[in-house]
């Protein structure tokens, strides 16, 4: 998967081919996944699907490509960069909604949260809230920050919260 995602970039980036989805184990799931793009191990992109209606190994070769050309934060890859990036792909189980919402049903570092209320809409990945070593409070802040919500949005009663988890592997 992450030399289906690499190609994938590369064969954006200079015009080529995109690569065929490998017959390798668990490529034909069904399932969601983020792929994250480093560069210097500074964040150079991060895109995914929530839902599993495709499967990993179109969603990988998407994302991939989206990360490198579609994060809003970042402008496009270059094919200049393509050497320096490293890539990390996060497999994503399905999404439960967490109700009521309750800190302390949170498991910081094990579980991403996906907030939601009306057209507002954000995800943190589990990794994010044990990098920056946040408690499950600052978390669900950051994760409503993050969908253009107040940071105490979490407790709004038409506000749904989200718990998922992530197989994590990359370069």
């Amino acid at each position: 998967m992450l030399r289906l995602a690499r190609g994938a970039v590369e064969a954006w980036a200079t015009g080529g081919p995109a690569p065929a989805v490998p017959d390798a184990p668990g490529a034909g799931l069904r399932r969601g996944a983020f792929v994250t793009i480093a560069a210097d191990g500074a964040l150079r992109g991060c895109i995914g699907r929530l839902t599993g209606d495709r499967s990993l190994g179109d969603v990988v070769r998407a994302m991939a490509v989206a990360a490198a050309r579609d994060d809003p934060r970042f402008p496009p890859v270059t094919a200049e960069e393509l050497p320096a990036l490293r890539y990390e792909i996060s497999v994503l189980s399905e999404a439960a909604l967490l109700d009521p919402v309750a800190p302390e049903r949170i498991v910081v570092g094990r579980d991403g949260l996906w907030v939601r209320r009306g057209e507002a809409s954000g995800v943190l990945l589990p990794q994010v809230a044990a990098e920056q070593r946040w408690t499950a409070i600052q978390f669900l802040a950051a994760v409503c920050r993050k969908a253009g919500l107040a940071p105490a949005g979490w407790r709004e009663p038409r506000t749904q919260i989200y718990t998922f988890q992530a197989d994590i592997f990359g370069e």
